[in-house]
């Protein structure tokens, strides 16, 4: 079942949710089955990923040309603690607040059950999930300053198709009212602490503009249930936004009519630092971004014709131009995209290397979206390193 699932049938199974969640003493279920354990649980192959501890990037040099989604396997994973191991048939999602039509506080929130919410329209939707900070250590190696946080390259990112309900139907359906304006969604992880601070649990509010208008409430990725280290048993997902915003193990959202906060958005998550002012909004679209699907250094074989691969990708829009530069930026050719035409996911694209000569190159490559923006010489510092959308110096070796 796709999006265009009709009205009637939404409101058929609807009506079976609402029902249940009017039921009392579910919400003090909400958080029942939920174990913690180690940091990442599926296995991270060398070969395969960057192991960063509580955070794994996906190498480039292991993606597969002919590949388009990013099996879950593969996928990178981003944790601010560990993954839990939760329950399904103990989670509950929990809602409240008094944006809701009928408000409710957090004691006596509705509450929906895995399979109730697997029981609402499905859809599936594809898109580009990164983590906020992928690209992070281009700001030291290239621009020579260094700000905190896990030093990505380009890997923290994947194209995955997802599968879920959205989130609309569920919120049409409960009731909220015309003047709500903010969302918080939090996870079922442990509470973040860090320099002796407990942040409490990962959460971070967004628009209801937002949620009414492509947000999913997810249980699948690529045909198969979410992994843990995914957010099984359902996570939140905000197309085309910053990663942080797509809550994993999701427990619960408050809807408000005032403009909810939380420090996932007024301390981290937001540009601080450099040149930026004080007042800098929460991050919302990410940037536009391009990765060869070589390793840094690789040793490239001389024939008469190499040829390259690569992918480019961009919150706001689709990817409308590649430009590949073999020669460290002194001159720039179009690289041919392939299967452009794939909404919300990233656009392969390949490059036919002519003679190349024997010895050491610099490879670039900057793509332009559909918005118009085009991949920058250098980006502008911030504290948290997040954003790195210039172009990428990739060293390689022809022999």
């Amino acid at each position: 079942m796709d999006a265009r699932t009709s009205r009637r049938t939404f409101l058929s199974s609807a009506a079976a949710v609402g029902a249940v969640m009017a039921a009392p003493g579910l919400a003090v279920r909400a958080v029942a089955g939920v174990v913690a354990t180690g940091p990442i649980l599926k296995p991270l192959p060398a070969d395969q990923f960057i192991d960063f501890g509580t955070n794994a990037e996906m190498r480039w040099s292991s993606v597969g040309a002919h590949e388009y989604l990013t099996p879950q396997s593969r996928l990178f994973v981003r944790n601010h603690t560990r993954t839990p191991l939760i329950d399904a048939d103990a989670w509950r999602l929990r809602v409240f607040g008094d944006g809701l039509a009928s408000p409710k506080g957090e004691g006596d929130a509705l509450a929906l059950s895995y399979a109730e919410l697997r029981r609402l329209p499905h859809t599936r939707v594809t898109t580009t999930h990164e983590c906020t900070g992928n690209g992070r250590s281009f700001f030291a190696t290239q621009q020579g300053q260094a700000p905190s946080g896990t030093a990505w390259t380009l890997g923290a990112v994947g194209t995955v198709r997802w599968e879920g309900v959205r989130l609309a139907h569920v919120l049409r359906r409960l009731g909220i009212r015309p003047d709500a304006v903010s969302i918080q969604a939090t996870g079922l992880d442990d509470n973040y602490v860090s320099g002796g601070v407990d942040y409490g649990r990962v959460r971070r509010p967004f628009p209801v503009d937002k949620a009414l208008d492509d947000a999913i409430l997810a249980w699948g990725m690529n045909g198969r249930d979410l992994l843990p280290d995914h957010g099984f048993p359902v996570r939140l997902v905000l197309p085309g936004w910053v990663g942080i915003a797509s809550i994993k193990w999701l427990g619960s959202l408050e809807i408000s009519t005032r403009e909810l906060t939380s420090p996932w958005n007024t301390k981290w998550y937001r540009m601080t630092g450099g040149d930026h002012p004080a007042d800098t909004k929460p991050l919302t679209v990410n940037p536009v971004r391009s990765a060869w699907e070589l390793a840094r250094g690789q040793v490239i074989e001389r024939r008469r014709q190499v040829t390259l691969h690569g992918r480019s990708w961009s919150g706001a829009g689709a990817i409308a131009r590649v430009e590949v530069s073999t020669d460290d930026g002194a001159s720039w050719r179009d690289a041919r995209l392939l299967r452009p035409e794939r909404p919300g996911g990233w656009t392969q694209w390949r490059f036919d290397w002519e003679r190349p000569a024997l010895g050491g190159h610099v490879l670039m490559t900057r793509a332009t979206d559909s918005a118009g923006r085009t991949q920058p010489e250098s980006t502008p510092y911030n504290d948290g390193g997040y954003f790195f959308d210039a172009v990428v110096r990739h060293p390689v070796r022809v022999a």
